[in-house]
């Protein structure tokens, strides 16, 4: 008598039998989604363990405990990201409108994307609750995310594209709108200035008004 099968989507392995090197990327998957559910505080590495279908032993073998999981959470979701932006900066020849655009095409795309809000919801709720974690996040994703746009900013007012500014308020001044349109996009129904827009059409909006505000030619204001 033949034994029963267990049948899996076609193409893919049983979590189980996949490759150790993608259980690192399993683990953190499955972290990113508990952390969300539960929180930083009530999430279990058990339950952890479980969503990644593994063992909550597999789990120490790769981190020692809940808190450096997030870290590596964090990096993998996020700081990768910054990390790939900062290398495009380096080797660019082109202009830094154009590196800008890119990066804000690419940060839109990240806040767009299932991973945001969990983890906005977990560093507003939770994190002042957990001072290391805290001043991780500080200094590897805000400081250093700051720290690239104004790096961008300031070559471009060096060669005479954007108007000379403080490259750190315009850093800040980036991050801010897009965080929270980001935010409004989630929860269109809340938002009727955004509810019938695309998240294209927002992106649009965004940077031809970041663009206007600090591009040189661009004409203050009066009265």
């Amino acid at each position: 008598m033949s034994s029963p099968s267990h049948s899996t989507p076609q193409g893919q392995e049983p979590r189980w039998r996949r490759l150790p090197e993608e259980r690192p990327r399993q683990i953190l998957n499955a972290a990113l989604e508990v952390f969300g559910e539960h929180g930083l505080a009530a999430a279990r590495l058990d339950d952890i363990a479980k969503r990644a279908g593994l063992s909550k032993g597999t789990i120490y073998l790769y981190f020692p405990n809940k808190e450096e999981l997030f870290r590596e959470m964090v990096r993998h979701t996020v700081v990768r990201q910054i990390e790939e932006s900062e290398r495009d900066f380096e080797v660019t020849s082109g202009s830094a409108t154009e590196t800008l655009t890119a990066f804000m095409r690419r940060y839109w795309t990240f806040l767009r994307s299932s991973q945001f809000a969990p983890l906005f919801r977990l560093i507003h709720a939770e994190i002042h609750n957990f001072p290391d974690l805290a001043r991780f996040y500080a200094e590897e994703v805000i400081a250093r995310g700051h720290r690239l746009v104004a790096a961008i900013i300031a070559r471009g007012i060096e060669v005479g594209e954007f108007r000379p500014v403080d490259p750190a308020v315009a850093a800040r001044m980036l991050t801010a709108p897009f965080v929270m349109h980001g935010l409004w996009c989630t929860h269109r129904d809340c938002f009727a200035s955004v509810a019938k827009k695309t998240d294209a059409q927002i992106l649009d909006e965004l940077m031809q008004f970041y663009f206007h505000a600090i591009q040189a030619d661009a004409v203050p204001r009066t009265g």
